[in-house]
């Protein structure tokens, strides 16, 4: 490599990283924060740490990421005693540089327009937005592109030491992504079609798998469970392989795919014959059909201009964005723009090869703009939590009332950060307590009277959205939305902070379907008559000796059996009941206090298609009668 060349696109790269170094806790960075946080304690085991997410306890074990990630912010945060978001930043900026000079490495293999595919690179908007969080995703990337620019360049040249540093940097990328497995069939591809008989070569191809594999034995050894298989369970909890979601998953990376470079590069470098322009807009035209936003059906049309370049080219570069693309439908379910960096560097550099100079610079001058544009937008939603926190904590006392956290992600991290508790599923309050609630992504729902305190609306003022509670965008998740980025001057979220009333005993006898009872239901029993595992109410006590009974019906579908009511920590009636039915149970009762808190709790519990509770039986009225 040219050191003019170096030292342009280490200046990009640092251009594009300095002014974000500041940039706030966002996306899933808290949750590699708990393994870091987890690591300080069993170095070995990050990703043994256990936390809340959506109100169930859930297992660090089952998260979609091999530990490594969660090994380097351990080290980080071993080193700086705290987090601190500029030199966490800064750090991972090292990515970035690794990812950029790997592709450099690979343009000037591939492309006799080095400089301008690396530039390319580094101006995808997944890589500009993305390359800022503390996610694994530009760790990920970084080993990705330096195995396999590594690879090529040992088996180009047959240098033994390019072949030890794939087979090193494909190591790493198996414990940092599950998806690095699909390195071993695009290096497969290299080596099969240039230097089959080259046996030691097979090693950096089997790499990441291997590691992969070893890492789940291990963890079997050590603790009991395959990640894998905990994984799969939480797949299977929050139907994340369900058809639905797959087919949005898809959909919405043939959208992302047209915006990896800019989607006027696609058509100048692409567009060229009658076929590719004809199916272009025809699937257009169909894409329109289902949603007319032009952000759609113009990234569905440049999707189909980019794939039929693609199946002409039928070259390395070609089975590269052929065999990830295929595994990303098939393995991720959230259709994030950002599980498409792992071949970023192939179209760019096929953008690079067919683009006339006056097409290739516009269009890097329009993605680059965007991709600003966007991170932008980014930092100042994230911004927003961080700024809310401080000022709402600000006016709290030091001994002054618990606050709890209904939030995820950024929000999350930064009411935690203040002392603030995460929110548990039907989580029972006291008076005077606060919570804070984030309506773009709360923890769980609130089934309590409250009185709101403070109130803020989340809205960058670029006119770009990644997430919003319109729902509109596909850039974070494709759960609601198929548009690469939402154009809108919209709030992305709401945030409350709500006082929890003191709750007064008025009733005796409680349905819980009746809204009139809703104020005395603490907490695990739902307005529709379903309650958890366990719940509690509070009921007005009669005055006099009087029997307390509860009218359960158990459903076919679920499992429950065995119901148990307790007053005041002691259990008063208990019964297995032997079939699906309507059932009452009761006791007498002599309540002293003027007000009782009684608990009914099962043995078992289901998860319903589409409904994530976990539910027990159905609860028809409960109190004193």
């Amino acid at each position: 490599m040219k050191l003019t060349h170096v030292i342009l696109i280490a200046a990009t790269v640092l251009a594009l990283r300095l002014p974000f170094l500041h940039q706030p806790i966002q996306g899933d960075d808290p949750y590699y924060l708990y393994g870091a946080e987890h690591a300080q304690i069993e170095p070995l085991h990050p990703n043994h740490a256990r936390y809340l997410f959506q109100g169930d306890p859930v297992d660090m074990r089952g998260h979609p990421h091999p530990p490594l990630n969660s090994w380097i912010l351990a080290a980080l945060l071993a080193s700086t005693g705290a987090v601190h978001e500029a030199p966490f930043h800064l750090a991972y900026t090292v990515f970035s540089l690794i990812a950029a000079f790997g592709m450099l490495s690979l343009s000037q293999r591939f492309c006799d327009r080095p400089v301008a595919a690396t530039l390319l690179f580094v101006a995808v908007p997944a890589f500009v937005v993305n390359g800022n969080s503390l996610e694994a995703d530009l760790p990920f990337l970084a080993f990705w592109m330096a195995s396999i620019a590594w690879f090529v360049r040992a088996v180009d040249t047959r240098s033994s030491v390019a072949l030890a540093g794939s087979t090193i940097t494909a190591a790493l990328a198996g414990i940092t992504a599950y998806q690095s497995i699909f390195l071993a069939p695009i290096l497969a591809v290299y080596l099969w079609r240039r230097r089959r008989d080259r046996r030691l070569a097979w090693i950096a191809v089997l790499a990441a798998p291997a590691v992969l594999v070893a890492f789940q034995l291990w963890e079997r050894a050590t603790s009991g469970a395959m990640p894998a298989a905990v994984l799969a369970g939480y797949f299977q909890t929050y139907a994340l392989q369900a058809l639905a979601s797959k087919a949005r998953n898809a959909a919405a990376l043939v959208v992302h795919s047209a915006w990896i470079v800019s989607p006027v590069l696609i058509a100048a470098a692409f567009a060229r014959g009658r076929w590719p322009i004809l199916g272009a807009c025809s699937a257009a035209t169909l894409a329109a059909l289902y949603d007319p936003h032009p952000l759609f059906w113009i990234s569905i049309g440049c999707a189909a201009l980019l794939v039929v370049h693609v199946a002409k080219e039928r070259d390395f570069l070609a089975a590269w964005i052929a065999i990830f693309f295929a595994g990303a439908i098939v393995v991720f379910f959230a259709g994030s723009a950002r599980y498409l960096l792992p071949i970023a560097a192939p179209i760019a550099i096929l953008a690079a090869r067919a683009a006339s100079p006056g097409a290739l610079w516009t269009g890097f001058s329009l993605q680059m703009a965007l991709s600003l544009a966007l991170a932008a937008a980014n930092y100042q939603h994230w911004n927003g939590y961080r700024d809310f926190v401080a000022s709402f904590t600000k006016g709290l006392p030091k001994d002054g009332p618990r606050v709890w956290a209904n939030a995820e992600l950024g929000l999350r991290y930064y009411l935690e950060s203040a002392g603030a508790l995460p929110l548990a599923m039907d989580q029972p309050f006291e008076g005077k307590e606060i919570v804070v609630s984030s309506a773009l992504a709360p923890a769980t729902s609130i089934h309590a009277p409250a009185a709101l305190l403070s109130e803020a609306e989340i809205a960058p003022a670029v006119p770009l959205r990644l997430i919003s509670l319109s729902g509109r965008s596909a850039f974070s998740s494709a759960a609601r939305g198929l548009l690469p980025f939402e154009i809108s001057f919209g709030p992305v979220d709401r945030v409350r902070a709500e006082m929890i009333l003191e709750r007064k005993a008025e009733l005796s006898y409680l349905d819980p379907r009746d809204p009139a009872s809703a104020a005395q239901l603490l907490s695990g029993l739902y307005p529709d008559g379903w309650m958890a595992e366990q719940a509690s109410v509070l009921l007005k006590a009669p005055g006099q000796p009087a029997p307390i009974s509860a009218e359960i019906y158990i459903p076919p579908q679920t499992p429950a059996r065995r119901v148990t009511l307790t007053v005041a920590g002691r259990v008063v009636a208990e019964e297995t009941f032997p079939q699906p039915g309507l059932y009452s149970l009761a006791a007498p009762l002599d309540p002293a206090a003027s007000a009782v808190t009684v608990t009914i709790s099962t043995d078992r519990t289901f998860t319903a298609s589409g409904d994530q509770r976990k539910l027990g039986v159905v609860i028809r009225g409960i109190g004193f009668r």
